[in-house]
């Protein structure tokens, strides 16, 4: 299976999936910290989330993936909604709060 395959599948069969460095008990960036704190907030607590500095062909796969060149990586049911800039702007609309939400139902 190619690195493509499994991110589709991966991202098509949990409601929630985080492309991060490291996990959310030990994130290895600032950027994947604040990711995750936001997901939390929000209460997407099925949050699936794989450490792409495991596997460098899912880490160079998931930019291609999205066509976003930065991790973190947020989807949403499969679809891509963005890095962490997004998250923290969607949070602060309270766009955040209402697609995880939905996406619970």
């Amino acid at each position: 299976m190619s690195a493509q395959d499994t991110i589709k599948q991966t991202v098509t069969s949990h409601p929630f999936v985080l492309y991060m460095k490291g996990s959310p008990q030990f994130p290895m960036c600032g950027f994947s910290a604040t990711a995750t704190q936001l997901l939390k907030m929000c209460g997407a607590d099925e949050l699936f989330t794989v450490d792409v500095l495991k596997d460098p062909d899912i880490r160079e796969g998931i930019k291609q993936y999205a066509n976003w060149p930065t991790i973190p990586q947020l989807y949403v049911n499969g679809e891509f909604v963005g890095g962490c800039d997004i998250m923290r702007e969607m949070y602060q609309s309270g766009e955040l709060q209402k697609l995880i939400a939905e996406a619970k139902k």
